[in-house]
């Protein structure tokens, strides 16, 4: 979150293992503190490859340290790329197509209000930071904190 300027929502897009960054994330009163909505993306190749992220938010309500905060605040995205699902696609086609905002009844990504976090495979990382960029958004650090962040760990 130090590697961010302040902004309105706070988007964090992941895929498969990439959501485990932000399992702690979600869990930190820090983060309802700085950001009006927090988006949680999730997407697997099958429906049962969601089950923690869906069970660790669906837990969040009655957790003694976030549970008030989290109210209407917190938000999971969760799709799949193989199995059939209720919603189903490649995050990246889903923010191109405006569908994830449509679906979230939010608007397009914007750098004045927009913050994301990205974790997963080398591609989405890739593909979703140049999204990021066509929308705008600048890619921050800890030196010099800006509207996007990547996840190093799962990067190499």
């Amino acid at each position: 979150l130090d590697a961010l300027t302040p902004g309105k929502r706070l988007y964090m897009f992941s895929t498969g293992t990439g959501f485990a960054p932000f399992a702690s994330l979600v869990r930190d009163p820090d983060t309802y503190e700085r950001y009006e909505e927090v988006i949680v993306t999730h997407t697997c190749r099958d429906v049962n490859e969601l089950i923690y992220s869906r069970t660790l938010i669906d837990s969040l309500k009655d957790d003694p340290l976030v549970g008030e905060m989290v109210g209407d605040k917190l938000k999971l995205y969760t799709t799949t790329t193989r199995e059939h699902y209720e919603r189903m696609g490649r995050i990246t086609t889903l923010i191109e197509n405006g569908k994830l905002f449509e679906d979230l009844g939010v608007p397009p990504l914007d750098p004045a209000t927009d913050r994301a976090m990205i974790c997963g495979s080398m591609e989405m990382i890739q593909d979703v930071k140049t999204l990021m960029l066509k929308a705008g958004l600048t890619e921050g650090s800890n030196a010099a904190p800006a509207e996007f962040v990547i996840e190093k760990a799962f990067a190499g």
